[in-house]
Formats: structure tokens, C-alpha cells, sequence
């Protein structure tokens, strides 16, 4: 899919409701089936919260920013197809995140087990700000706050 030599190639735009079948597929949990993640991926797409990167061959991975976090921009959601993990579409959703958030801040958050995201969000300007206990038993939850932002 998109390597490295070909991310030249991939566009980020924003997401349409009509979007929302191919990003389940992109997504392997709705792809397995989960109706909670299928019917978000419908919702973010039809409020125009998300954005698609798209390679020659259709969709790679999607982000989604929402502000409820304390009245600030937060990724509440970002995925890349596995066979595109590793050849930069997840920093080019963040940097579409980051150009268009509405607030001076914007923040995101991932397991400490999800190591892959973590590398992702330090290369890409990240900065840890936080730890939360509670959320999924066994497994905190690191917040982080974009680096690229004012404020």
C-alpha cells in the first residue's frame, strides 16, 4: 500500500458520510465486526469530525478530532490499514489533525501497551502530559498534547 517512497502520493481530506463503508473496512475492529466501532466510524463521518488519508489504491487510515475534552481539540481516534503501519500515513493524519484543529491546544490519548502509537506520537512533536489509572483495568492511559500547537 503506502510505503515510504509513495507517501508523496497520499491525501488527506476530510471525511464524507460516504466514506464510511470504506473506512470500516480500514479499521480492523469494525472490520471484525464490533457495531459500536462501525456505528462511530458512520457518526464521525457524517458530522464531518473525521479525515481519510487515501493512497492510488483507496483508503489507508482516518483520524478523528473531536472537542470535548475540556473545550480543546482531542484525536479521539486514529487508524492505518496494518499493511500501510510503518510508512508515515499516521503522521501525515496528525498533521491534518494539528492544521486543522479550532483550538490553540489539542490533545490525544493511548494505552501504555500501544507501544506502535507512542513511537508515532514522539516522532511526530507529541509530548507525554499525563497519566490515567482506571480506564482499562491493567493498562493506563497516556495523554499527550501536540506539540505544533500555540497556547
Amino acid at each position: 500500500m503506502a510505503d515510504r517512497e509513495h507517501l508523496d502520493e497520499v491525501v488527506v481530506r476530510p471525511a464524507v458520510a460516504a466514506d464510511a463503508d470504506a473506512l470500516v473496512e480500514v479499521d480492523s475492529i469494525a472490520a471484525e465486526g464490533d457495531a459500536e466501532r462501525r456505528a462511530g466510524i458512520r457518526r464521525w463521518c457524517g458530522q464531518g469530525l473525521a479525515s481519510v488519508a487515501e493512497g492510488a489504491a483507496g483508503p489507508l487510515g482516518y483520524c478523528v478530532v473531536e472537542y470535548t475534552f475540556f473545550g480543546h481539540g482531542f484525536v479521539t481516534m486514529l487508524t492505518v490499514a496494518p499493511a500501510a503501519r510503518g510508512g508515515g500515513v499516521g503522521r501525515r493524519l496528525l498533521e491534518a489533525a494539528a492544521a486543522s484543529c479550532t483550538t490553540p491546544k489539542l490533545f490525544t490519548s493511548t494505552n501504555v501497551s500501544n507501544q506502535p502509537m507512542q513511537r508515532l506520537l514522539g516522532r511526530a512533536g507529541w509530548s507525554p502530559v499525563g497519566l490515567l489509572h482506571g480506564l482499562d483495568e491493567g493498562d493506563p492511559e497516556l495523554f499527550y498534547r501536540c506539540g505544533s500547537r500555540a497556547g
